[in-house]
C-alpha cells in the first residue's frame, strides 16, 4: 500500500460537485446566485484591520509561542468569563488556525482506534471525516424536523457504549440553525455524569442567536466543565473567515499539553499579526458592530423564512441561530427528496446554488445561507419559486 489508510478513508465533500458546476456555469456567462456559502458578507471591522496593520508596521511578524501569545490568551479568558460565565487561565487555552484546526487537534488528542464518536445528524460535514481520520467510528444520532433537529437525553443514553469516547454538540447548529436551551443541555449533561465521555462543544455561531439566549455547555456544572472541550473562533462573529483564528479551552492539563505538542509538531503558532488583531476583535468595544451584523442577519432570516414558507412544496423551521435555512424538499415534485438532484437541477435551470442535505448526512433537505443581501435573497427566491412551478 503506497498511501496511508487514514487518508484514503476521507471522503470527498458532496458539495464539490455543486461548486464545480456553479463555477463552470459562471465561466459560460450564466448568472449564479450563490446561497451556499457559510461566510458573512460583511467586511472585517476597521479597528481589527488597523490592529493587524499596526502589528505588521511595528515588525510583529516573527514566531510566537505555539499556543498563542499571552495577551491573546488573556483576552480569550476575559471573553469567556464575560460572555459565558467560564473561568479559565491562559494556560488552559490553545489558539489554532481556525476553529476547524482546533477541532482537528481535539479529536487527535483524545481518540484511539476503535473509539466511538457520537454525532447528532444533520451534522457539519467535517465531524465524521475527522473522526475517521483518527481511526474512530462515527455513530450518528438522527434528529427530526419535529424535534427541531435536537437529540434527546434518552437518545443519548441509548447510544452510550463502553467504546463511546466523544460527543459532539454544535449549538447553534450548522446546517439547521437549532439552538439547545439551558435546560436541554443540563438534561444531556445529566446523562453523561459518571461516564468517561468527552464533549466537544462547537460554539462558533454563539454570537448569531435570535431568540433565547446562548448557553455555553461547560458553564452548567463542574462535571461538564471537567469533560468539555469548548471550541470557538472569530470567523462568523466578526467576519474574519480568512484570518484563520480559532481556539479551544479545557480544564484538563494533560489534554492541553498534548494538543500543544501536536500543534507544535504540525503548524506551530498561527500568524503573529492575526493574533494582535484578534485581541481587538475580542474586546467589548467590538460588541456594537457584532450586534449590528447580528441584527442584519435577523432581518435576512425573517425575510428568507417568510419567502421560503410561501413556496409550495417547501417546509422549514425558523432557525434560532447561525445564518442558514434547512429546507425540507420532500414534497417538491420531480425529485422524490433527492437533494443532490434537486440542487443540480436548480443550478442548471435557474442558476441558484444551494447545498444538498446529503452532505450533512440527511437527504430530503437543502441548506440555504442567508449571509447575503436582501436583494440577492429576493432574486434567489423568485428563481426558486419559478423552478418549482
Amino acid at each position: 500500500m503506497l498511501y496511508s489508510n487514514k487518508i484514503l478513508t476521507l471522503e470527498e465533500s458532496n458539495t464539490l460537485a455543486i461548486s464545480a458546476l456553479a463555477q463552470s456555469l459562471k465561466k459560460e456567462g450564466k448568472e449564479i446566485i450563490n446561497l451556499s456559502t457559510g461566510e458573512p458578507d460583511f467586511d472585517t471591522p476597521q479597528a481589527i484591520k488597523e490592529s493587524a496593520i499596526k502589528a505588521i508596521n511595528e515588525g510583529f511578524s516573527k514566531y510566537t509561542a505555539v499556543s498563542g501569545i499571552a495577551e491573546l490568551k488573556s483576552a480569550i479568558c476575559q471573553k469567556l468569563l464575560r460572555d459565558n460565565s467560564l473561568s479559565y487561565s491562559p494556560s488552559e487555552i490553545i489558539v489554532s488556525n481556525g476553529a476547524k484546526h482546533s477541532l482537528f487537534n481535539a479529536f487527535g488528542a483524545v481518540l484511539n482506534a476503535g473509539d466511538e464518536v457520537l454525532i447528532p445528524s444533520p451534522y457539519w460535514v467535517s465531524y465524521p471525516e475527522i473522526a475517521k481520520y483518527n481511526q474512530a467510528t462515527p455513530i450518528f444520532l438522527p434528529t427530526t424536523q419535529e424535534n427541531n433537529f435536537k437529540i434527546t437525553p434518552q437518545q443519548l443514553k441509548n447510544a452510550l457504549t463502553p467504546h463511546t469516547k466523544l460527543l459532539i454538540l454544535n449549538s447553534p447548529s450548522n446546517p439547521t440553525g437549532s439552538l439547545y436551551s439551558k435546560e436541554e443541555l443540563e438534561a444531556l449533561g445529566e446523562v453523561l455524569r459518571g461516564s468517561n465521555v468527552w464533549v466537544i462543544s462547537d460554539e462558533i455561531y454563539e454570537k448569531l442567536t435570535y431568540s433565547e439566549g446562548f448557553t455555553s455547555l461547560a458553564s452548567l456544572s463542574d462535571d461538564l466543565l471537567s469533560r468539555t472541550i469548548t471550541i470557538n473562533g472569530l470567523s462568523k462573529s466578526t467576519a474574519m473567515t480568512g484570518w484563520r483564528m480559532g481556539y479551544l479551552a479545557s480544564k484538563d492539563k494533560t489534554l492541553i499539553k498534548a494538543i500543544d505538542n501536536l500543534q507544535g509538531n504540525s503548524t506551530s503558532n498561527i500568524n503573529s499579526f492575526t493574533q494582535m488583531a484578534s485581541i481587538t476583535a475580542l474586546s467589548p468595544a467590538l460588541e456594537r458592530e457584532i450586534a449590528m451584523m447580528r441584527e442584519k442577519f435577523r432581518e435576512r432570516r425573517d425575510f428568507a423564512y417568510s419567502q421560503c414558507s410561501s413556496i409550495q412544496g417547501l417546509s422549514l423551521n425558523l432557525p434560532d441561530g447561525a445564518f442558514y435555512l434547512f429546507i425540507n424538499i420532500q414534497e417538491a415534485k420531480r425529485f422524490g427528496g433527492d437533494s443532490m438532484s434537486f440542487c443540480k437541477a436548480l443550478l442548471e435551470e435557474q442558476g441558484v446554488a444551494l447545498v444538498p442535505g446529503v452532505a450533512f448526512g440527511v437527504d430530503g433537505y437543502v441548506r440555504m445561507s442567508f449571509a447575503t443581501s436582501l436583494e440577492v435573497l429576493k432574486r434567489g427566491f423568485e428563481k426558486i419559486a419559478k423552478f418549482l412551478e
